[in-house]
């Protein structure tokens, strides 16, 4: 198939961590033989004009290089961009809805109308968890009846188990080691995410204060870093590439992510993958694949619990085959098989 993916989302040289899901699935859909044109912004903040002038490129894009099926990640702007130009091209739509999309839409009436539109006219529309599909549906009627919930999947070879040494005996980069004299005490506790109020990150630093043991590292930025510099045992190592974090994951005991909601949470399905035990917040989609053996889920809103949470993940085994195991029902490459039986239903129900 040739396949037009439209994405709001997508990592670049000033933001490699932005998108980094939809960029994968793109890689591994190439690799399938599918030909593949990509309109994406890739990076963060812009003008107001950016969305007009991100349409104008899809809309060059359809027209000029005419797909088998346009391919959008987030419901508004792309998907609705991705409709529009799909209808003038009289092509077949495939959506995904990725979490804030749907907020957005549940939120914004201006933006509910936008998103039934488009939904109302795709062929298919992807969730990423069945607890996002309930939530959309709740949100926009006309989702309902065509919804797949498909999770982006994990690199299992990219993210795999590493030994102490940080050898990657399935494959895959070999992390940085940390100075024995100079590595933080353990347990070592992570966060790759943004810096921002959904993500919880100053209940996290609270609750990680309360223990009195270990050190707790915030990969990534945003405007909450001002509130967690200069706390003991905390190490703010801003926005890496997505490269770059395996090597994280592997140098820590604890992958953390106790978020006020979480649609899905990449993050926590690659550090299961490298045998890492995680705490999750049980708002929204890890539940659906964070059994007890492999975390502890935590009520966001609780600095006690997020406490509690932390200190039973850090007596789980390290390193936790049992959290790679969890993690490899969601192998990216069984989730882009999937994806590529929607659009292909997709394109055949056109012909």
């Amino acid at each position: 198939m040739r396949i037009l993916l439209v994405s709001q989302m997508y990592p670049g040289p000033g933001d490699p961590d932005l998108g980094t899901f939809v960029a994968q699935l793109e890689r591994e859909l190439g690799a399938r033989g599918h030909a593949i044109d990509r309109v994406a912004v890739d990076r963060r903040g812009g003008p107001r004009t950016k969305h007009a002038a991100f349409g104008i490129r899809v809309l060059a894009a359809a027209l000029r290089r005419r797909p088998d099926v346009v391919y959008a990640h987030f419901l508004a702007p792309a998907g609705v961009l991705a409709v529009g130009a799909g209808a003038l091209i009289r092509r077949p739509i495939v959506l995904t809805a990725h979490g804030q999309d749907v907020r957005n839409a549940a939120a914004m009436p201006a933006v509910r109308r936008a998103t039934a539109w488009a939904c109302a006219r795709a062929s298919a529309v992807v969730c990423v968890s069945d607890a996002l599909r309930r939530e959309l549906e709740a949100a926009i009627p006309a989702a309902a009846g065509r919804t797949h919930v498909i999770s982006c999947g994990v690199d299992l070879e990219r993210f795999a188990p590493r030994t102490e040494r940080g050898e990657a005996p399935r494959g895959g980069q070999v992390p940085r080691t940390a100075d024995p004299a100079t590595a933080p005490p353990r347990p070592r506790f992570l966060f790759v995410g943004s810096l921002v109020e959904r993500k919880n990150v100053v209940a996290l630093a609270d609750a990680f204060a309360t223990l009195g043991a270990g050190s707790l590292t915030l990969l990534g930025d945003g405007p909450l870093r001002m509130a967690l510099e200069g706390r003991p045992g905390v190490r703010l190592a801003g926005r890496v590439g997505h490269d770059e974090v395996p090597a994280w994951i592997a140098d820590c005991d604890v992958l953390c992510l106790p978020s006020l909601t979480e649609p899905f949470g990449m993050v926590l399905l690659e550090a299961m993958a490298m045998e890492r035990s995680v705490v999750a917040t049980r708002v929204g989609g890890p539940p659906e694949f964070v059994p007890p053996s492999a975390g502890v889920l935590v009520d966001p809103h609780d600095v006690t619990d997020i406490a509690r949470g932390l200190r039973e993940a850090a007596a789980l085994p390290r390193p936790n085959p049992a959290a790679r195991e969890s993690a490899a029902g969601h192998d990216l490459r069984r989730q882009v098989e999937r994806i590529e039986a929607v659009l292909a239903e997709a394109v055949s129900r056109r012909r």
